[in-house]
């Protein structure tokens, strides 16, 4: 076991992904206290309310839980182009009946810019907080390991893994282009070389002298047995956890996820702006035929898909929400959290053997 999953208190080297939005307070403490680090995604709320959530984590666990910030660029106002992406959703907003907004908001509040967040961790001092998008700068980075916080990010290269090295962060995840839910890129504009999860974790193993933890399409024991002999010292799973009845995934998403003869994936930035890997359904095919020029930059995109979201699941259409999900989303399961961690310590048992 790794020394900085042992100074957790993580006994099974399983890391249920943030994915904000749909993991609960209720997840993560049901995988820490099954002895993996459950986590919570705050992304998309404020400080008062990433607060609660680590307060509900709390009062149902008493081990280390993660918690994760988005550090993305907050985008440039761009009228136009935000104008455009309207425009376009447009046919799909009458389809339901409704108009689609007048103008788009930045939703999300990147942690780089957002001190109430930054002031809330520091004096709740969660044991881990991990970065996604890219990292804050070097004095909040500082202040949060002076607080005793260990601190992860995900990186998509070995150009981005080193910089999570150089800035002092403990670990940094690995997070493959099989992953579900968004690429952490650091620039979304730049080239991305896609490098799968196994690929990926063994150059950061060989590169960095920073524990790492391998993300995307790993769904079961052999799986995380798979990455631990590459070196990583432990797997991050999120799709693997969404059917779990624990998740805020609504009825339609957890349909999708369960189709095993149909469900299939792909990457989109036509739901939030950003590249991200989503269930195959109504949305992402709209968004195959917008160029990434026209669709709104993130997280202002997403104002809108939230809206045609809400607009299509109001007339009983669930085929429009960003069901976030890996390349192995065809071997989920259905079943509480702690029944899934103990199945997922079988089968790494039996895959070691």
């Amino acid at each position: 076991m790794d020394d900085l999953l042992q100074k957790l208190g993580v006994v099974l080297p399983i890391i249920q992904a943030p994915m904000a939005g749909t993991s609960t307070p209720a997840l993560a403490a049901a995988v820490s206290n099954a002895g993996g680090l459950g986590s919570i995604g705050v992304g998309a709320v404020d400080a008062a309310k990433a607060r609660a959530a680590i307060g509900a984590v709390r009062s149902a666990t008493n081990r280390a839980f993660n918690v994760n910030v988005f550090c993305h660029q907050p985008a440039p106002p761009d009228p136009a182009r935000e104008a455009a992406w309207i425009e376009k959703l447009a046919p799909a907003f009458a389809a339901f009946g409704v108009e689609p907004p007048s103008n788009l908001r930045e939703i999300y509040k990147s942690f780089a810019a957002d001190d109430a967040m930054f002031e809330m961790l520091l004096l709740e001092r969660p044991a881990v907080v991990s970065f996604h998008f890219g990292l804050p700068s070097a004095a909040k980075i500082a202040a949060l390991r002076s607080a005793g916080i260990i601190l992860f990010a995900s990186a998509t290269s070995l150009e981005e893994a080193r910089a999570v090295a150089a800035a002092g962060v403990d670990a940094v995840v690995a997070q493959g282009i099989e992953a579900g839910g968004h690429r952490g890129v650091f620039d979304p504009t730049a080239p991305d070389e896609q490098l799968g999860t196994l690929a990926l974790t063994r150059l950061f193993v060989k590169n960095l002298g920073i524990p790492v933890v391998a993300a995307g399409g790993i769904m079961d024991g052999a799986g995380v047995a798979a990455v631990l002999a590459l070196g990583a010292v432990a797997a991050q799973m999120g799709t693997a956890f969404i059917a779990c009845p624990e998740t805020d995934a609504d009825a339609a998403y957890r349909a999708a996820l369960l189709d095993k003869t149909s469900v299939r994936t792909t990457l989109t930035t036509a739901i939030s702006g950003h590249p991200a890997r989503c269930i195959v359904n109504k949305f992402t095919a709209l968004g195959a035929s917008a160029t990434a020029g026209e669709i709104a930059p993130y997280p202002m995109a997403y104002d809108a898909g939230k809206a045609l979201n809400a607009a299509a699941k109001a007339r009983g259409d669930g085929g429009y929400g960003a069901q976030w999900a890996g390349q192995g989303a065809a071997l989920a399961r259905s079943m509480p959290a702690a029944q899934l961690m103990s199945t997922l310590q079988a089968e790494l048992g039996r895959a070691r053997l």
